[in-house]
């Protein structure tokens, strides 16, 4: 049956047939993205004055050539804030129309109002659904599902789907395995609801073995991982959870334009890509030059490459991401018609 026509059902209490009306089904697509970086940049050679490192220790480890840093003033909700109008400003879209607002980060400061809540008040937004999520790096997926679940459902037809983070704040600069990976900032999509689906249904979950791999907790408060472990599964599973993402999507490696994963390390972003057969296509490694901003990294990279005229319209890329938690998740999202 046609998904908008109606179905014949019995009436109850008279035994007859009459055509109850179906809610039509709506998906999502994205329509305009945007980022904030801090203009602070902090190169290998400036932590080389911090921490026992090097710039050609880093970039073998991990690739990465600088990362920013934010701030006292660039909270949280002031950089998702940034994004997000950049985001709307990109789409051509009012803050006036947007009723759901999700924000993916770990790294709030603020208990409540969510940085959501925050980020709602600063744009002006009249009375959306807003909420934060904690996922950790793979946080901004899981965000995005979300809010496609809810166009899907229904219950939103403009969304602003947001990840800001401030990793310089629960940084030990004193750990040369951590601070060297680090940065600060925002990326944000605008989704609005569309008769032709343009996001894919999520593949997600977590590694209940890896829970503990990597923390923000007391009595510290600063962020810790055993690299050893998230690496190793990185290269082990990720790209087994990465295929099953296409192939539950509908789509074929061969269909895709290419990869948005989370930038975490060169070392980990460039072997996935090779493992999925897509290294020959379009690989986001914006870590290189914007460190590993946990939830923020895809959208950021997204926004960056699309605001450059990077990325082809209407087409078909895999986001993945894992961290945290142990979380994963992945979708097949087109990038914008135009």
């Amino acid at each position: 049956m046609p998904a908008n026509e109606p179905s014949t059902q019995s009436v109850p209490g008279t035994g007859t047939a009459a055509e109850v009306p179906q809610p039509t089904r709506h998906g999502s697509e994205i329509i305009g993205a945007g980022y904030y970086q801090p203009a602070r940049v902090l190169s290998n050679h400036d932590l080389e004055g911090m921490v026992e490192t090097n710039d050609e220790w880093i970039r073998q480890r991990t690739g990465i050539r600088e990362r920013r840093i934010a701030g006292d003033d660039e909270t949280v909700p002031m950089m998702a804030t940034a994004a997000a109008q950049d985001a709307l400003d990109n789409a051509g879209v009012t803050a006036a129309a947007v009723d759901l607002i999700v924000v993916a980060t770990c790294t709030s400061d603020q208990r409540s109002p969510n940085t959501a809540g925050r980020v709602s008040k600063n744009l002006g937004t009249p009375s959306p659904v807003a909420m934060d999520i904690n996922v950790a790096c793979s946080g901004f997926v899981h965000a995005l599902a979300i809010a496609d679940q809810a166009i899907q459902a229904g219950t939103a037809t403009t969304a602003l789907v947001i990840a800001s983070e401030k990793l310089s704040a629960v940084t030990d600069w004193t750990d040369r395995s951590t601070c060297i990976l680090i940065a600060d900032g925002a990326g944000a999509l605008v989704l609005r609801r569309s008769d032709r689906p343009r996001i894919s249904p999520v593949t997600w979950g977590t590694e209940p073995d890896l829970t503990d791999a990597v923390v923000i907790e007391p009595p510290t408060n600063k962020f810790v991982q055993d690299g050893k472990q998230v690496f190793k599964w990185a290269i082990s599973e990720a790209a087994g959870y990465a295929s099953k993402t296409v192939t539950n999507a509908g789509f074929q490696l061969e269909d895709l334009g290419g990869l948005f994963s989370h930038q975490a390390n060169l070392r980990i972003i460039e072997p996935l890509a090779r493992q999925l057969g897509l290294a020959d296509k379009i690989v986001a490694t914006d870590v290189v030059t914007s460190g590993n901003t946990s939830a923020a990294s895809i959208p950021l990279a997204f926004a960056k490459m699309w605001q450059a005229g990077e990325l082809p319209a209407d087409t078909p890329f895999l986001l993945f991401a894992f961290g945290g938690g142990f979380a994963y998740a992945g979708l097949v999202a087109h990038t914008p018609r135009v």
